[in-house]
């Protein structure tokens, strides 16, 4: 199929993305006060659609937001949206804010929402061409928000400790940068999971950490496959004497990393588990499994 012009969902219309506005009154420009969820297409398959969907409605729910669509509703919405943008392979986020309160109301209880869905070409975190030959990290000297002030499975856009730790990544002449908590544990970084390998066992971040799809996805996978799993905490160190790193993210897949902080992990090369892990995944992209298709009958 041939890509058509892109479009941009707004509150149940379709419009180009020079006309893909909000008012400067709504509350997600005001305030950053917008969760959202972010999923892709591959080969034109939709990757585990429902569970995004269903990861946006728990957001919805803890920040006391209401759409007028049901789950139902709004995946038919991703999909029409997808598919008259015309990519098979795509990047794919729905926003909704919390939007606009009547003139002269303070009352947040008033504010019809606003939902936002658009599509672009499949996004990379790392080029692939650096996925390839594996990523340098930093570790950021900003922290992760603690869950007792922001809880970080809330997928929202209040993410400005990412914008500066990720403005230190080019600082520092690095690839990405992971962020820590406030005692020391590896949480995550701008857009993805973390994990490591240690003796052929995969580890990852228990808490304080975004609830990621593709984190998920990597678990299931090894389990399917009779890989060992601890999801415990992490500390720099840990990272530091692994065998293996890498990052998980919709906007890339699996990320494999080779030096921390001018460490380098194992021999500097990505290693077995995490190219085991990508095959298994990109395999799973290709045949759709987990996918709802944008072009082909259901």
């Amino acid at each position: 199929m041939e890509t058509e012009s892109l479009v941009v969902y707004i509150n149940g219309k379709f419009v180009p993305p020079e006309d893909a506005t909000i008012s400067i009154f709504d509350l997600g420009f005001l305030r950053g006060d917008t969760v959202y969820d972010t999923t892709s297409a591959w080969h034109g398959w939709i990757f585990k659609l429902e569970a995004h969907v269903a990861r946006l409605y728990d957001s919805l729910r803890a920040v006391k937001m209401a759409i007028p669509l049901s789950p139902e509703e709004l995946q038919h919405a991703i999909i029409d949206t997808t598919r008259r943008c015309g990519l098979r392979d795509a990047y794919i986020k729905c926003l909704v804010t919390r939007g606009l309160p009547p003139p002269g109301e303070r009352d947040l209880r008033k504010c019809i929402p606003t939902v936002i869905i658009f599509v672009v070409p499949y996004v990379w975190i790392l080029p692939p061409e650096k996925i390839a030959h594996g990523a340098r990290v930093n570790i950021a000297s900003v922290r992760s928000i603690p869950p007792q002030c922001l809880d970080p499975r809330i997928k929202s856009v209040n993410r400005l400790h990412f914008t500066l730790a990720t403005l230190e990544t080019y600082a520092a002449g690095m690839d990405e940068t992971i962020l820590l908590d406030l005692d020391g544990h590896v949480t995550e970084g701008p857009g993805f999971n973390v994990f490591m390998v240690k003796h052929n066992t995969l580890y990852t971040s228990p808490e304080g950490i975004l609830r990621g799809i593709t984190r998920d996805t990597v678990l299931e996978l090894a389990d399917e496959n009779d890989m060992a799993t601890h999801v415990t905490p992490m500390t720099v160190y840990d990272l530091f004497a692994a065998d293996e790193v890498f990052l998980s993210s919709t906007a890339g897949g699996l990320m494999p990393v080779v030096e921390v902080e001018g460490r380098s992990i194992g021999d500097g090369r990505p290693g077995p588990v995490t190219k085991r892990l990508t095959e298994l995944y990109w395999s799973m992209r290709e045949d759709g499994r987990y996918g709802t298709p944008v072009f082909h009958p259901a």
